[in-house]
């Protein structure tokens, strides 16, 4: 049997919202929700928050979370990369608890995430022993732009310049790892996220672009969980 673990990394520096990972979303703390949804999909063995704070820690603990440790605060650095921070977590984890086959990396900014995603990523990934990677996608018919190193500004793709109907074009897919991403532990222990040979679980659900990294992102997805909340869709 494949063991999981789930990494929640959440360090206590913000800068750009101070202390964001403990402040309310929808009446709890914005990293419970994340926990929650861990817990919620019924796949993951630990559900492990990797933190700086133990303030956060505690709030994740709370929330149902496993926190063995603290995380060392040269991990925890504004330009931090993800990849070394998960990489640390599941070393240090199986240090404690034995070795894990999957790890499912969770992004506690993005919380608009059904926990059936994260469900699915872990399945696919079992069922399919050719893929090292399974990741929420968003699904948009929108056209993209880039800049050229000289400065000239160019379409991702050349059909992009055929306009028609959204139900004609056919669709890109923006990477959300943050909402659900389950990738072969070796890849996280090689200093990777994802890897080559991959499959997506398709998102559309527009709320899923909500990222919480300062005040007006936070007073939205408030606005938004508890819109959701009444409607019955959280």
């Amino acid at each position: 049997m494949s063991r999981v673990i789930a990494i929640l990394p959440a360090r206590g520096g913000s800068k750009g919202l101070p202390g964001k990972n403990v402040l309310p979303v929808g009446g709890k703390p914005l990293i419970a929700h994340s926990v929650e949804h861990a817990v919620q999909s019924g796949v993951c063995d630990r559900v492990l928050i990797t933190t700086d704070s133990e303030e956060i820690r505690d709030a994740a603990v709370a929330a149902g979370a496993w926190a063995p440790f603290l995380r060392d605060p040269s991990l925890a650095e504004d330009l931090t990369p993800t990849e070394p921070v998960l990489k640390d977590a599941l070393e240090r984890a199986e240090a404690v608890d034995g070795p894990f086959d999957i790890v499912v990396f969770l992004q506690p900014t993005d919380i608009f995430r059904d926990p059936a995603w994260i469900t699915r990523a872990v399945t696919l990934l079992k069922e399919r022993p050719e893929l090292e990677s399974v990741f929420a996608a968003y699904k948009t018919h929108k056209n993209f732009w880039y800049r050229t190193p000289e400065g000239e500004l160019k379409r991702v793709f050349d059909w992009m310049a055929v306009y028609g109907p959204r139900q004609t074009r056919t669709p890109i897919y923006r990477e959300d790892t943050g909402l659900a991403c389950a990738s072969r532990s070796d890849l996280i222990r090689s200093g990777r996220r994802i890897g080559d040979r991959v499959e997506i679980v398709e998102v559309t659900d527009t709320a899923s672009g909500i990222d919480i990294h300062d005040a007006f992102d936070l007073w939205l997805a408030d606005q938004a969980y508890r819109y959701l909340k009444e409607k019955g869709g959280r």
